[in-house]
């Protein structure tokens, strides 16, 4: 296989659930605040192996909107070590070339945070070698329902009619409408569910299941994932047959 070719089965755009940081914790008989500390190394980890594969975004589940609901602290050092890391890779990513974006609600977050999130966007917003993003207080449904908001005050000022409301019209809208959609979706830890991340943006991903719990996801546990990707037909609603005759065309 060439180098081109190599290339052309790598998806450009990867969405991860870090899952399992207070399991790893708990089965080392640790506070699970050390399980999250420990999922930021291996955020580093992927951060850097997806930069040099060449992926063209990364986008993290960080916090989602339901886990307000754990412990307050444990959210509250959840947000601590949020601007902890931010404050300490910023530089590091920026040098990369690595654009930074933050989805999701952040009225919630503390005002120390949302104002080192304007800065991390502002200071890496010309940079184009990769998107890293970062869903934090995020929601599928969250995302859907701002973007048809949106929609419905152009149809209250007459500016489009119900009847003009198209697929396009609402993937315009909703979160990361610039980047491409999710080639590959991993989640880590041993569940297979969504969790309400990127339900409008998911539609046609692949995707990928692993027990490894996110501590000790790594480089080869990525390149795992990325060999499942690689060996599957993408058909997006057509025949095997019809795949490969685009293929050869």
């Amino acid at each position: 296989m060439t180098s081109t070719e190599k290339s052309n089965r790598l998806p450009q755009h990867i969405a991860i659930i870090m899952d399992g940081n207070g399991r790893w914790a708990r089965a080392r008989m640790l506070p699970r605040y050390v399980g999250h500390r420990e999922g930021v190394k291996a955020v580093r980890k992927i951060v850097e192996a997806c930069h040099n594969k060449g992926i063209r975004a990364l986008t993290l589940f960080a916090f989602s909107s339901e886990n307000w609901r754990r412990p307050r602290d444990e959210v509250g050092l959840l947000m601590d070590l949020f601007i902890r890391t931010l404050k300490k890779e910023i530089e590091n990513l920026h040098r990369n070339g690595i654009r930074v974006r933050i989805i999701g609600e952040r009225d919630a977050f503390p005002k120390r945070l949302r104002e080192l999130i304007a800065e991390a966007e502002d200071k890496t917003r010309a940079n184009a070698s990769m998107d890293l993003v970062i869903a934090a207080n995020y929601g599928g449904q969250w995302d859907i329902s701002q973007a048809l908001r949106v929609i419905a005050g152009r149809v209250a000022t007459g500016e489009i009619q119900p009847e003009d409301i198209t697929p396009d019209m609402i993937a315009g809208e909703v979160s990361l409408a610039d980047l491409p959609e999710p080639d590959l979706f991993i989640r880590t830890g041993g569940e297979q569910r969504i969790s309400n991340f990127l339900l409008w943006q998911l539609a046609y991903t692949e995707l990928y299941f692993t027990d490894v719990l996110w501590p000790a996801f790594n480089e080869h546990t990525l390149d795992e994932a990325l060999q499942s990707f690689a060996s599957r037909q993408r058909r997006f609603g057509r025949t095997g047959d019809q795949v490969e005759q685009l293929k050869g065309a």
